[in-house]
């Protein structure tokens, strides 16, 4: 389909069509602070109500004055360890408030965070360790001895509170702009070798303002914590939740794969806003007693795919909950795109919708020319949330980062997807899968050739293939 004689033929678009898919859909220009951070945003609102409850975690919590003072004090012995603006810091911990804690606190130092989720293998943690080159590693004493050996300054964030705490609890003067990063997330890659995906502090406020824009987060919703934070969905369930005055909640370790758990939490938290991958939304929707979570106002769907049928049997157990389906990749800021799902819509797909503000959205062919209304094409990404690109990694920003032909900014990116996809005749998109061999298994992206190149290296394996399977329906996987 990617090089389809048809995409070739009426690629000749009229000047009237030409502007509606480049101009008029994507007029998204809304005026956000442009240089504010992810921290200053949690900050503003830490003045407005101090006392409040901002995160808890199983008997534990913190104000969000408690929980400003802690990062602060972080920050400061992060500065004293030679942390500095641009920095990394790795953090490798479960699910806890010294996790919160230790991410507020590494960007209020002025640095980015790598999340290191302990529960993968050790060549993979040794691999993404050496890689990012972190001057310090942040952890919780009992997952300190699992550690591969690193040159990075060890820090155990619980057992060394008692010193942590000896610093001052205002925060620090930081050089840190919008333009610095905030966060890198690895990513599967097709030579065997993760990738980290590095992102500013202005592609994502851009879209947590928007996503506050778009759904009104108040003071008294309590926004669940449940991705993996080595999963870029993770950055808004720890951020927006914070600059809104709402509370985070944070499940226990493991408690995303546990269906009955996630019933019981939302309704002794009364949960009013989660997210799930379509694959877990479908086990959830499964669990006995699903009916009973009233207190869920919004459902935020992205990951994989949407099927039609699971959005209907969403309203059918969860009428009084607001479904949405949001796309986007971790190379441009966790979501691009937007979808209000509709009960009793017309079609039969679920599509993934328009692009969120200050976001660019093009379906082009191998020549880089918009397709018609309704014709296949590579969906390709413009706007402030696009990543600065791939650490360590130049041929291969530079392959997939290109130059934006239709703006007149000579600096202009745009990031190219991999991902098919077409315009249905009122605007929104329809995702219709991938151009390459990679796959979504429960929201992960993976390369297949990642596990080819690895079962390679295996003295008796002469040749490997890797598919995806889904013999049960929403249940994909692995087959080597």
């Amino acid at each position: 389909m990617k090089n389809s004689p048809r995409n070739q033929l009426r690629a000749s678009l009229s000047k009237n069509e030409r502007k509606k898919l480049l101009v008029d859909w994507n007029a998204t220009k809304v005026d956000y602070p442009r240089n504010i951070c992810l921290h200053h945003l949690f900050e503003a609102q830490v003045k407005k109500t101090p006392n409040a409850v901002a995160v808890v975690f199983e008997d534990q919590q913190l104000t969000y004055r408690e929980l400003n003072q802690r990062s602060n004090q972080l920050a400061r012995h992060l500065k004293s360890l030679g942390v500095k603006t641009e920095s990394f810091v790795a953090i490798c911990m479960e699910r806890s408030l010294e996790m919160v804690v230790a991410i507020y606190g590494t960007m209020k130092a002025g640095a980015a965070y790598v999340p290191i989720d302990p529960t993968y293998p050790q060549e993979r943690l040794g691999f993404m360790l050496q890689d990012a080159n972190a001057p310090v590693l942040l952890t919780q004493d009992k997952l300190r001895a699992e550690l591969p050996p690193l040159q990075a300054k060890v820090v155990c964030v619980d057992s060394e509170w008692p010193t942590i705490s000896r610093e001052k609890t205002t925060a620090l003067r930081s050089a840190v702009t919008a333009k610095n990063l905030a966060y890198m997330i690895y990513t599967s890659g097709s030579t065997g070798k993760p990738k980290g995906a590095m992102n500013t502090h202005r592609g994502i406020c851009n879209r947590l303002l928007w996503m506050q824009d778009a759904y009104h987060l108040k003071s008294d919703d309590r926004v669940m914590q449940k991705t993996p934070f080595s999963f870029d969905v993770s950055v808004w369930e720890f951020f927006w939740p914070l600059l809104a005055g709402a509370r985070l909640v944070v499940a226990r370790p493991e408690g995303h794969r546990d269906s009955a758990y996630l019933v019981e939490f939302v309704n002794a938290h009364q949960i009013t806003t989660m997210h799930f991958v379509p694959s877990m939304l479908q086990a959830f929707l499964r669990q006995p007693g699903v009916e009973t979570c009233r207190s869920l106002r919004r459902v935020i769907c992205s990951g994989e795919a949407l099927p039609y049928e699971l959005q209907q049997n969403f309203f059918k157990l969860l009428p009084f909950a607001e479904l949405h389906n949001l796309y986007g990749p971790t190379e441009a800021a966790v979501d691009v795109t937007h979808w209000k799902c509709q009960p009793n819509g017309e079609r039969q797909i679920v599509p993934i919708g328009k692009p969120i503000a200050n976001t660019q959205l093009y379906i082009l062919n191998p020549q880089l020319q918009p397709v018609p209304i309704g014709e296949a094409g590579e969906l390709h990404i413009g706007g402030v949330g696009l990543a600065r690109g791939y650490h360590n990694r130049p041929e291969l920003t530079a392959e997939k980062f290109i130059r934006n032909p239709f703006s007149t900014n000579r600096r202009a990116r745009l990031y190219k997807t991999g991902d098919l996809a077409r315009y249905l005749p009122d605007g929104n998109i329809e995702y219709l899968g991938r151009l390459d061999h990679q796959v979504k298994i429960r929201g992960f992206r993976i390369e297949l050739g990642e596990i080819e190149a690895v079962l390679s290296q295996h003295p008796a394996v002469q040749e490997t293939i890797v598919v995806a399977r889904e013999d049960t329906p929403g249940d994909k996987r692995i087959v080597a």
